[in-house]
């Protein structure tokens, strides 16, 4: 069956940056390293989604309005596609024409959030001349992938009328200085060890320490007046661009793939949806904040974000508590988060009869210990949609002595009693502040994730 067709890119690398092979069209991955590239933050993904709908035919509904007004066009209770934005959260969701209140939902969930490095409340810090930053270590992050590393800063500003303003210093602005081997004789042969409080705080300058030179550097980038600004949200990023690698460029290498690629393929997978009147459910993309460090907050998948817009949306067609209960029963949600590909330098961690590969189709993530939420029904509703998508699709499960990561997938599962499948794509370095995957295997996720969709 041929592959499902998805958007064209929105828009397109410098033939520098993206020199692809001529024997297959990569213009999806193309498009995902712009993607990447112009989400620095959560808030900057989200903002990036939400466009991308946009030009798709969707609108914002605001969460303060009330939805059960079906009188204006693109009211939260009529037909067409919607999406509502909280922080560093989007959910979107399209009703099509003939859909009922109790009809199901099938749900694409991921998460915008990567490790890195966050800045603290009072910035401004140095010692013997140096200028630094405080920050904090957000997730499980690789501390060393963070070091000898040109750093630029993103996330938003909150200004004093209560309205948010994104900002991305997208050059050479931070470090964070490794010890010379010199100093520090036994970190080859010993391993290196970082303390996360002495050793993590990256430099921006010379000179004295002044209170507020780093937040009045940031609004004036921003383009606000320093005493307008009330609060912030900050991170640090690398600043090298994604890119292909290895000999014939089938790898691709990138900052925040964990989740970006999902959020990225998800978006895409919803607006390819959306034009289908004939389905027999509502296509959502719910793309969280926080999973990182364990999704409890007002954005993350633990918390009533989902189920409240997806309770709303219901209840805005007309719907009553039964007609909720009855969509809930039929709903299946995809939990899309990147996983694991065997590591050549290191096989022995991994499970010796699963061996998920590089460009070899989206995984499917299993636990018996429900740290991931699939079953084995949910591996046929997975199975279905990459045979009608004419994608190959892998098997993952942990090796047996080594403790399992987790996802939004259980917490879905539990919170709302709905359905829930684990899968993603496999990548190297993964919590890296750069990591490696296949570079045909977002296009097809994507194409999995559109046949999910449709049905």
């Amino acid at each position: 069956m041929s592959t499902p067709a998805l958007p064209p890119p929105a828009a397109a690398l410098p033939k520098s940056a993206a020199r692809t092979p001529p024997a297959f069209d990569r213009g999806h991955t193309d498009d995902l390293m712009s993607f990447l590239a112009a989400s620095p933050s959560p808030y900057h993904a989200v903002a990036n989604a939400a466009e991308r709908l946009e030009k798709a035919g969707f609108r914002q509904v605001v969460e303060t309005d009330a939805w059960t007004d079906t009188s204006a066009a693109g009211a939260a209770g009529s037909m067409g596609g919607k999406y509502v934005v909280r922080g560093g959260a989007i959910i979107a969701w399209y009703v099509p024409e003939g859909a009922q209140a109790h009809t199901p939902f099938r749900i694409v969930g991921a998460h915008t959030d990567s490790p890195n490095l966050r800045v603290k409340p009072l910035p401004d810090m140095g010692t013997a001349g140096w200028r630094q930053v405080a920050v904090e270590i957000y997730g499980g992050t690789l501390l060393n992938t963070w070091l000898d590393r040109d750093l630029g800063l993103s996330g938003r500003l909150t200004l004093r009328d209560g309205s948010h303003r994104l900002v991305n210093i997208d050059r050479a602005l931070l470090r964070v200085p490794q010890l010379a081997v010199h100093l520090d004789r036994s970190a080859n042969t010993d391993g290196l060890k970082l303390d996360k409080q002495r050793h993590m705080q990256p430099i921006w300058g010379l000179g004295e320490v002044t209170e507020g030179d780093l937040i009045s550097y940031v609004a004036q980038e921003a383009g606000v007046a320093t005493g307008d600004v009330t609060g912030w949200d900050l991170m640090v990023h690398s600043i090298e661009a994604p890119s292909y690698l290895g000999r014939d460029q089938e790898l691709l290498a990138g900052p925040r793939m964990d989740n970006l690629i999902s959020v990225h393929a998800g978006t895409a997978a919803l607006a390819a949806a959306a034009g289908g009147e004939s389905l027999d459910h509502i296509p959502v993309l719910a793309a969280f904040d926080h999973e990182e460090n364990g999704s409890q907050s007002d954005t993350g998948a633990d918390g009533p974000l989902l189920g409240t817009v997806l309770e709303r949306s219901v209840f805005a067609r007309g719907g009553s508590f039964e007609d909720r209960a009855r969509a809930f029963a039929g709903t299946v949600c995809l939990s899309s988060d990147t996983g694991h590909a065997v590591h050549p330098n290191y096989s022995e961690r991994h499970d010796p009869t699963h061996h998920p590969r590089a460009n070899g189709g989206p995984i499917l993530k299993v636990n018996v210990n429900m740290r991931y939420a699939t079953d084995g029904s949910g591996r046929a509703v997975f199975a279905e949609a990459c045979e009608k998508a004419g994608v190959p699709m892998q098997n993952f499960v942990s090796n047996n002595a080594m403790p399992c990561g987790t996802t939004i997938g259980p917490i879905t599962a539990a919170r709302h009693g709905i359905k829930t499948v684990d899968i993603g794509v496999a990548i190297l370095s993964m919590h890296s502040a750069r990591e490696l995957c296949g570079a045909d295997d977002p296009y097809l996720l994507a194409n999995a994730l559109v046949a999910f969709l449709e049905g």
